[in-house]
């Protein structure tokens, strides 16, 4: 791990820098319009323009990439959304920040794509599962330090946005300066919407379920804790506390998932998650202590759902389609985190803030109607199944590209699938990104196939 780590140290920053960023933006927009008494819909307004921004940005990054290069890419939505970044603090409009919001989501989506495909062009097949593992650590840590900021500062002036437009800057560096041959460009997989929906409907209706309520956690939490009565301070120990429980569960969950039926654990975690969070739904006041406690176990098994699911549906599907199958879970999950938070918000301006948690009940309690685990025993299980777990970040913090990293996923399906040659009219300007002789690159690799010279 150690050595994993000093190859892909500087993607890892990277990916740390952005989350950070991510992270406290989120939460400080939260903030700041309940320090401005407008209520939840535009939070959870906000929080849904991200979402469908993620979304956007998987369907267009691809076509960036292939016509200026994966360099300029990166460096190009870096710029924008730290562009965006600041412009929240130069516009009040509320209409202006859903744009801002949007394009911060899109930019960021592209440069998943871009560290993504990088780590898995320069990772070799028997280290796909640790360089995954790598990244998780880097994304969770970046959203839990973007939280922990907020405990160092608490005022909510501009330099909070300067610090996320300079985190911004910061993940810029180690991409820009690589001497590393770029990867080929990649090409979206075809989602096969009718034929997944007949095949796996309860993973996406789990994963729609966990965008639903993940989304608006992300969104609406920091609005709630706020309302609660808790400092800024105390705000951003919640969250760090709360995104924390989503890393450290993920181990365990993957000893739990190896070990018994898959459907049976989701529908027990949405029982227990609709349990836990009945207090937060029903008491309009809730003691500091018990807060934490009951947010903290709320989180812990509400990042599971979605590892579940991904694992679930690996199981029903062919391998040959599993880099289709990642593409169809992040957009459902991305249609159900941007939903989320509108619904949600709607819910706490007219009822209150603790409908916040009264909503993810409900959906708990809805994916516990919905999964039956003997309802799918042996049907359509594939040859290879059951798959071996392995822990999955949010679609907050990857994209379709992901697919590329999962050990669980041949390598030569994600070629095959996703590889494609670049355009013809992009060929040109992606060729300023390939290092030439004197950049520690010997010519005769510049000359390799892709695949095979850009090992670290």
């Amino acid at each position: 791990m150690r050595q994993i780590w000093k190859s892909f140290r500087a993607l890892y920053f990277a990916s740390l820098m952005m989350l950070i960023g991510s992270g406290l933006l989120s939460t400080y927009l939260a903030l700041r319009l309940a320090a401005d008494h407008v209520d939840g819909l535009w939070v959870g307004a906000l929080m849904a323009a991200n979402y469908f921004g993620l979304v956007l940005g998987g369907k267009l990054g691809h076509r960036l990439i292939a016509r200026v290069g994966h360099i300029r890419a990166y460096a190009t939505c870096a710029g924008i959304v730290g562009a965006a970044v600041l412009g929240h603090g130069l516009v009040d409009w509320l209409p202006a920040w859903l744009v801002l919001r949007m394009i911060v989501g899109l930019g960021m989506m592209c440069q998943y794509m871009v560290i993504e495909s990088w780590l898995n062009e320069q990772a070799d097949a028997n280290q796909r599962g640790l360089v995954f593992s790598g990244y998780m650590i880097a994304s969770y840590l970046g959203l839990v330090l973007g939280q922990l900021i907020l405990v160092m500062h608490p005022a909510l002036g501009p330099e909070l946005l300067m610090l996320v437009a300079l985190c911004f800057a910061l993940c810029l560096v180690p991409v820009a300066m690589t001497r590393r041959i770029h990867p080929a460009p990649l090409h979206p997989a075809p989602m096969e919407p009718r034929f997944f929906i007949k095949r796996v409907p309860q993973s996406l209706s789990t994963v729609l379920g966990s965008g639903l309520i993940v989304g608006s956690f992300y969104g609406l939490a920091p609005l709630y804790a706020s309302q609660q009565g808790l400092s800024t301070e105390q705000v951003g120990l919640f969250m760090g506390s709360c995104i924390f429980a989503g890393l450290v569960v993920q181990w365990p969950l993957g000893w739990l998932s190896d070990r018994y039926d898959r459907a049976l654990l989701i529908r027990c975690f949405a029982l227990f998650l609709a349990v836990v969070a009945l207090p937060l739904a029903v008491l309009p006041a809730v003691p500091l202590e018990l807060l934490f406690v009951l947010g903290f176990l709320c989180s812990l098994v509400q990042f599971c759902l979605y590892p579940l699911a991904v694992a679930f549906s690996n199981d029903h599907v062919e391998s040959d389609r599993r880099v289709s199958l990642t593409a169809m879970l992040l957009v459902t999950y991305g249609v159900g985190a941007s939903v989320g938070p509108l619904v949600a918000g709607v819910l706490m301006k007219l009822f209150g803030s603790q409908m916040l948690y009264a909503f993810f009940s409900f959906f708990a309690l809805v994916l516990v109607w919905r999964i039956r685990p003997k309802a799918v025993t042996n049907l359509h299980q594939v040859d290879d199944a059951p798959l071996h777990h392995v822990a999955m970040p949010d679609s907050m913090s990857s994209s379709p590209l992901v697919a590329a990293l999962d050990p669980r996923v041949d390598e030569q399906v994600v070629q095959d699938q996703m590889q494609t040659a670049p355009a013809p009219d992009a060929a040109p300007a992606a060729e300023p990104d390939t290092p030439q002789a004197s950049d520690e690159v010997p010519p005769e690799e510049c000359a390799r196939d892709h695949l095979s010279g850009a090992r670290p």
